[in-house]
């Protein structure tokens, strides 16, 4: 029998069985799969969703980092698993809606081998330089940027990620030119900027505002419309002067296709419970995230409408992944 048809078999005995499978989910732990190292943003997110599941409803929730190929590893692994509810991954924009833009190959097919649960949580990303740069704001960097052109180095999470397309709109909106240096994250990145190896560097603010509020580095800009509620001292890209730079990190669970709806209902429903509980809000807002929530279908509509609107902005830039 061909993989296919395993898939398909096993995705009918699934669904003929949920009704009574559902009434007893889940009665062993939930997995949630993070794509990349711990201590980042989505990372945080993960752990604070499954510590907020076990103490609020009493589900045993494991969250396991797997690292690696731009996010492509975890979402493969979520791909492959039984579509039994036991198994999802936190998914975010560089990975779902980026990496099919950027990736000449994927081993796996976002729409056809993964299917949406629930929208959890939306980041802007925050453009830092060090505390002791020369650079007291984004008018500043952006006009030593535009004098030195393609001198001053702009850090990222990574190539096709939402730091990189935000570098891309940046250049194009302000018509400047910085040295991209890709990393593999925070880990990585941080001691570079501090020590003065790169200029600049663009995460998402979980992931830096402690190293903000320490003093450590200052902060530029942030990515999103309006300004962050955890940082409301950090002017927007536009209040700057820079338009069309709005581009946000959205957290989302999702699971392997074929998961039955009974259990797909059931846990978009216990995460909706979920982020309106105050606690998970207060601390989902003070990490520097907005709290999102709503239908499967909601998830899934504004991950294709997001791969849309970006994907002229990829095209243009030459973004390619092996």
């Amino acid at each position: 029998m061909s993989p296919t048809r395993r898939q398909l078999l096993a995705a009918s005995l699934c669904t003929a069985a949920a009704p009574a499978f559902a009434q007893g989910y889940p009665d062993r732990p939930v997995r949630i799969i993070v794509p990349f190292p711990p201590g980042g943003g989505t990372d945080s997110l993960a752990r604070l969703m499954a510590e907020r599941l076990t103490a609020t409803i009493g589900w045993t929730m494991v969250v396991e980092n797997r690292p690696g190929a731009g996010g492509n590893l975890a979402l493969e692994a979520t791909a492959r698993s039984r579509p039994d509810g036991y198994t999802m991954v936190m998914a975010q924009t560089d990975n779902v809606v980026l990496n099919p833009l950027t990736y000449q190959r994927l081993p796996y097919d976002p729409d056809r081998d993964l299917m949406p649960v629930v929208f959890v949580a939306s980041g802007a990303a925050v453009l830092v330089v060090r505390a002791d740069a020369p650079w007291k704001d984004l008018a500043a960097f952006t006009a030593a940027a535009r004098a030195q052109a393609g001198q001053l180095t702009f850090g990222s999470p990574g190539i096709g990620t939402v730091s990189h397309l935000i570098l891309e709109l940046w250049q194009r909106s302000a018509d400047i030119r910085l040295n991209h240096i890709p990393y593999r994250g925070i880990a990585q990145s941080l001691p570079d900027l501090l020590n003065g190896q790169i200029d600049s560097y663009m995460g998402s603010i979980p992931t830096l505002r402690g190293h903000i509020e320490g003093g450590r580095v200052r902060a530029l800009a942030v990515s999103s419309a309006r300004r962050s509620a955890a940082l409301p001292e950090v002017p927007t890209f536009r209040e700057a002067g820079i338009e069309g730079v709005e581009l946000a990190s959205d957290w989302g669970l999702m699971a392997p296709a074929g998961m039955p709806a009974e259990i797909v209902q059931r846990i978009n429903a216990a995460v909706n419970r979920l982020l309106e509980e105050p606690e998970t809000r207060r601390r989902i807002v003070e990490s520097g995230a907005d709290v999102r929530g709503g239908t499967p279908e909601d998830l899934g509509r504004f991950y294709a409408a997001e791969r849309e609107r970006l994907g002229r902005v990829v095209r243009e830039a030459g973004i390619r992944m092996e």
